[in-house]
Parts: structure tokens; sequence; C-alpha cells
């Protein structure tokens, strides 16, 4: 059966080459920038605008595609061209995750459909969160005062995306790149606005440091295109009236592993876990906690940040399972962590959770804004397979999956060359470049005729291996010398 998946697997659904094709040269257009189209980068925004002609941005995309083409780019131009451009990259995201579904027998949960126009402002919060972009009466509801003093910061971030966008990537020079901070520096203050404040700062930080950008040998054009395209459907005023469902859930996190996302300014440890609660049905889930850093602290030294979360860090290190009660759960399955309503328990194994329950776990809807290839991040059990020596390449009957060992975190224990020696591993399914990569979480396998179970966050207390133990003693502890040259200067 699980040589049958991975044939599965081996090909993509019908029309997302084509769809991914539109996207390439709409992204290479706006790279040279929209305000000099040529006649390629003029058939890119016809072909993009007219993918999506049939669906209820077809008017606004085609129209922005033609007053583009004829060189008025306006701001409202932009977000159409963004929205189909989204919209394209869902629908490719949808095809892929309704495909890996079938293949491994997984259901998943629908996301609430958007009310009528006009029927949340007199809705409840559910139906009012569920509400689309486009529900003027809701965003009127839930925004109110505090939303329209948040719009007003938007305006700085969509004047410098609208810039970008018409001079395009190889255009930009350090005065282009450098030209956000005041509004960057606004929205950063303003809570409400973090997901913006943080992507745009990102993408400023990025063209900061490649420019000029004419210089660069390669330019990550797909990669600004999605910062690009999110900032610009977040600077939206709508989607401030648009909060993501969420309930409360109670019962038992048994973990599958940890996914751990290191910045140099940031880091985020993603777990993947399986809520079991009294009486309800078994779910996939996902729980984060993050800290910011600076580019010097690497490595298992980053656990230091994340102390905060003894109850998760603790789970992580001695494989334990967690109590949760009344934690939110949003509708795209990510749980809001909060300490005070988790509570350590029992030895919870994760390839036991995954053997017995993660096939008949039901899966977490993507959040619109979210759908998107490179998003997908599927829990996933294997076991039986042959390895390559070089540990990225398994082989399953005849059928290959490669493995995603550059994802592999230094900050634990697990490495290529355990993921040589592995038989069974519980990993993420991602989608990149054209194919599906096995991102391992945790492994067995057999060293030295002994077997071995390694996970990534294995060191999320302190690494346990003992040359690394002695390596830290050697280097020194960066956040605790970091922490008290902060407190001096804090003193003074």
């Amino acid at each position: 059966m699980l040589a049958m998946q991975l044939a599965a697997l081996a090909e993509d659904p019908p029309g997302a080459a084509e769809a991914l094709e539109l996207v390439t040269a709409f992204d290479e257009a706006l790279a040279n920038g929209l305000g000099r189209l040529d006649e390629r980068g003029t058939q890119a925004i016809i072909g993009l605008a007219g993918a999506v002609a049939a669906t209820p941005l077809g008017d606004r995309a085609g129209e922005a595609a033609e007053k583009v083409a004829a060189g008025s780019v306006a701001g409202e131009h932009l977000t159409a061209l963004a929205g189909a451009r989204a919209a394209l990259l869902g629908a490719v995201h949808d095809a892929l995750l309704t495909h890996l579904d079938d293949s491994l027998g997984r259901t998943r949960a629908p996301w609430p459909p958007a009310p009528a126009e006009g029927s949340a402002a007199g809705a409840g919060p559910t139906a009012q969160a569920a509400a689309g972009p486009g529900s003027t009466a809701q965003t009127a509801a839930a925004v109110g005062g505090a939303g329209a003093a948040m719009g007003n910061l938007l305006v700085g971030c969509r004047s410098w995306l609208h810039e970008l966008a018409i001079t395009g990537w190889r255009g930009v020079g350090h005065d282009l790149a450098s030209a956000a901070d005041q509004a960057i520096e606004a929205v950063l203050a303003e809570p409400g606005l973090r997901r913006l404040a943080v992507l745009t700062d990102g993408l400023a930080g990025e063209l900061r440091a490649s420019s000029p950008v004419a210089a660069m040998e390669k330019v990550p054009v797909r990669r600004w295109a999605d910062l690009w395209t999110r900032a610009v459907l977040l600077s939206e005023p709508d989607w401030l009236g648009t909060p993501e469902p969420a309930e409360l859930v109670s019962g038992r996190l048994l973990i599958l592993g940890v996914d751990v996302h290191e910045h140099a300014t940031v880091v985020q440890a993603q777990v993947h876990a399986v809520l079991e609660s009294a009486g309800g049905e078994a779910r996939v889930v996902r729980a984060a906690v993050s800290a910011g850093k600076v580019d010097t602290i690497v490595g298992p030294a980053i656990w230091s940040l994340l102390e905060g979360y003894p109850v998760l860090t603790g789970a992580l290190a001695g494989g334990r399972s967690v109590e949760i009660t009344d934690m939110p759960l949003l509708g795209g399955g990510d749980l809001v962590w909060q300490e005070d309503r988790a509570a350590p328990q029992g030895a919870a194994d994760p390839f036991a959770t995954a053997r017995v329950m993660l096939a008949g776990a039901l899966a977490p809807a993507t959040p619109p804004l979210d759908r998107h290839p490179a998003r997908i991040a599927e829990p996933v059990f294997l076991e039986g397979y042959t390895t390559a020596k070089t540990g990225d390449r398994i082989s399953l009957d005849g059928h290959d999956l490669a493995v995603a060992v550059d994802r592999l975190p230094s900050s634990g224990p697990l490495t290529p060359k355990l993921m040589a020696t592995s038989t069974a591993c519980v990993g993420l399914l991602r989608w990149d470049a054209g194919r599906w990569l096995l991102q391992p979480l945790a492994i067995q396998a057999t060293v030295k005729k002994q077997p071995v179970e390694e996970h990534t966050g294995a060191w999320a207390q302190g690494p346990t291996d003992p040359k690394v133990v002695r390596s830290l003693a050697r280097a020194g502890d960066a956040v605790t010398v970091l922490r008290e040259r902060a407190g001096r200067l804090l003193r003074r």
C-alpha cells in the first residue's frame, strides 16, 4: 500500500504544471518591473488574468491587466494582479493537497464558507470570523474605529510595495530598499499588524542585503514575488476584519515531532501532533513558539531562547504527552500555545502515535492566504524502506522519494548520516520545485547493531551528546553572555 502511495505521488495533478508556468511568467515580468513591460511581460500579465477569468476575480484582473499593459499602474490594479497570482497558486496547492490526501486516504476538514454579503454584521463571532475579505458589513462591524486607525498605517507599506512592482527587483538599489523603513517602524508598533510588519521588514532586509540587485548573479524571483504578493494582500484594510475562526479545545496532545525554523533574527519551533479529545475525533494539529535572536546564536543554543515554554520543550526532550485545557485552536489547525493551559503527562512514543492514530486523524483545513504549494507540510509515517548512502533518498519497492536533508536542523541530533541508517521515519511531506520531498522529524535506525531512535527536538532542554556538551562549554553560552551584556547596558 505504501508503495502505491509513492507511485501515485509521482504524477502531478492535471493542470498544475501549466498554472505554475503562468505564475513563473508573471514573476519574471515583476522582476523586470511592471512599469516597463516588454512584449513577453505584457503577455504574462494578460495570461495571468486570463487564468482567473471565470472566477469572481475575473473582471478586476482583466481590467488590471489592460491598464498595466497600457502603462497605467495604480494600486488597485496591483492588488487585483496579486490576488490573481495568489488564487492560481492556491488552486495548485488545493490540487496537490487533494492528490496527497487521496494517496494517503486522509480526511481533511473543510474551511468554513464565507456568509452571504451583509449577513456577517449581525451574526455571532464564529460567522463574523469566517466572513471573507470582501464583506463590507463584516469589515465595518469587526474593525470599527481601531481598524480604521490601523488602516491609515497601511498606506506607507502599500506605497512602497507599489514602487517595488513598478521598478522591478532588478532595478532595486539601496535607496528603494530602505524607503520602507519609516512605514515598517510604524506598523511594527501596532500588534494587530504584526504579520504584515514582520513580512515587510523581512523583504526589505533581503533587498537591502542584495542591493544593488542588478549585480546579483541569480535573483530569487519566485521567493520575492511570493513575499510581495502576501504583503500586498495583507496591506489591504479588508484583511483587518477577517480573524481566523477559533475554538477552545481540551485533550491529550501526542507529539509527532518538531520542525525548527531558524532565521538570523528569529527562531520558531513548530510542533506537529495529534490531539486526542475525550469523546471527539482525533485531529492533526500544530503548536508553534517563537523568540527573537541574533545571528551568533545557532545550533543547540537556540533552545535557550525558548526556555519560557518548559512544558512544551520538556515534552519534546522527554518524549512525553501534554494535557491541554481550553486552549485556542485556529481553523487552520494551529494551537495558540499557552503554557498555563498545558500540563506534562506520561511517556508517548511518536512512532506508536504515527502507526496507530495518524492515518485516521482529521487533517486541518488551510487558511485562504496560506494556500501555496510551498506551505504544504503534511505529517506522515514511513517504514520498511531502504536509504541511499547519503541519506538524501529513500526507496520502497522500486519507488523513490527525495529526502530534504538540508532541512535537518543543527539544533538536534538528527543528521543525514543517521537518516542513511534508518528503517522508519516520522516526517513531513513537502512539495518543492516540482517534486515531493520527505523532511524527517524522527527516525528509528540501527547503529553498531544497536537500535537507535532520534528526534529533531531531543535537545530541546539541552544537548545529550557528550561531544556537543563539551563543545558548547568551550565556546561559552552565547545566550547567557548576550543577556548579561544587555543587563549591564540597561543598568547604566
